[in-house]
């Protein structure tokens, strides 16, 4: 009878209570939880009732290690030529059951998003929400790793990188951040690098570390892309005899004292990016002793509309504005959308 008890004891067979083990959450229990197994068994002696013989059992729980790295949206990021610090969003999780720190590195990668990377972003630099402000803010999302990331905690990190001008729309740069863990040493600085201890044996009082990611490499990797959307601009420059001193408006000719008109028109291609902060600067032919023009103080209308841009173009309507310094004429027109075109219209004197 007493060996019997004490082999129940010893392995636990009789239906246990499993004492101070934390919550379960997405991670599995936390890294270093003891958990205890208590037994209980009551017996008899002759119908006499005795102690109870007890056992427990304790073991501590291991350190499982994976992660998530994902773009935050399925979308390409939009770019225009030139472009500066163009950003990229992605998401890293701690799908581990402990606290872990996080090296990060951005490098250039396939398309994601459709489209065939035919070009690459250069600066490529990483840098980690703060959480002070939603969005990449410079002076406070200045952190290059994530530091003590707690088990189903995730951190928005973000690629940074230039678009070399003179990129054509539809080109398209794939760029990829890795994400690898590393220990959580409780300081403002990055972790030591892990140890896999799949391989050797487990002990019940010791934390061992299981790489349990797809790599079994404590590293995950996720892409996203760069699409270029450019302007598509084409400028024309046409005029028209208004009204000459002989015939007035009919039939006119460009003898001296006609009034002329120019039209300068600015078209956006279909398919293209919306075109801003359209300047136009156009100088006038210079006076020689045989003559030339005279501006026409007060002519300059902007963003008139224009019919079949080009040299048998049509240009009407638009409002005062503009400027003139002898001899430019110049002018700012409104963003010109995909497809559309605007004129600068002014009026000049054969002299």
């Amino acid at each position: 009878m007493t060996s019997k008890l004490k082999l129940l004891v010893a392995t636990g067979v009789v239906t246990a209570a499993i004492l101070g083990a934390n919550p379960a959450f997405a991670a599995g229990t936390t890294s270093g939880t003891g958990i205890t197994n208590n037994v209980n068994v009551s017996f008899q002696v002759g119908g006499v009732t005795q102690t109870a013989a007890t056992g427990s059992d304790t073991f501590v729980v291991d350190r499982k290690i994976n992660l998530t790295v994902a773009a935050s949206d399925t979308a390409t990021t939009n770019v225009s030529p030139g472009q500066n610090g163009a950003i990229t969003t992605f998401v890293v999780t701690n799908t581990s059951n402990a606290s872990l720190d996080f090296s990060l590195a951005a490098t250039q990668g396939p398309a994601t998003n459709g489209g065939t990377d035919n070009f690459d972003v250069s600066g490529l630099q990483v840098f980690v929400e703060s959480g002070a402000t939603p969005g990449y803010q410079p002076a406070e999302d200045t952190a290059t790793f994530i530091n003590a990331l707690a088990a189903d905690a995730n951190k928005t990190v973000y690629i940074l990188g230039n678009v070399a001008a003179g990129r054509a729309t539809g080109d398209v740069s794939g760029v990829v951040l890795t994400a690898v863990a590393r220990e959580d040493n409780a300081a403002a600085t990055l972790g030591a690098a892990l140890t896999n201890n799949n391989g050797t044996a487990n002990g019940a009082t010791t934390v061992e570390t299981v790489f349990a990611d797809t790599g079994a490499n404590a590293t995950e990797a996720a892409g996203d892309d760069y699409t270029v959307a450019a302007a598509d601009i084409s400028v024309f420059k046409s005029s028209r005899v208004v009204s000459d001193p002989i015939n007035g408006a009919s039939n006119p000719k460009a003898i001296p004292g006609a009034i002329v008109e120019y039209c300068i028109s600015v078209a956006n291609a279909a398919g293209s990016a919306t075109a801003t902060s359209v300047a136009i600067s156009d100088t006038l032919p210079a006076d020689t002793a045989a003559g030339g023009v005279t501006f026409s103080t007060g002519s300059i209308r902007v963003d008139g509309t224009v019919t079949s841009p080009g040299a048998s173009q049509t240009c009407t309507g638009g409002s005062a504005g503009g400027a003139f310094s002898d001899p430019i004429v110049s002018g700012t027109l409104s963003d010109i959308a995909a497809n559309s075109a605007r004129a600068l219209i002014f009026r000049v004197t054969v002299d």
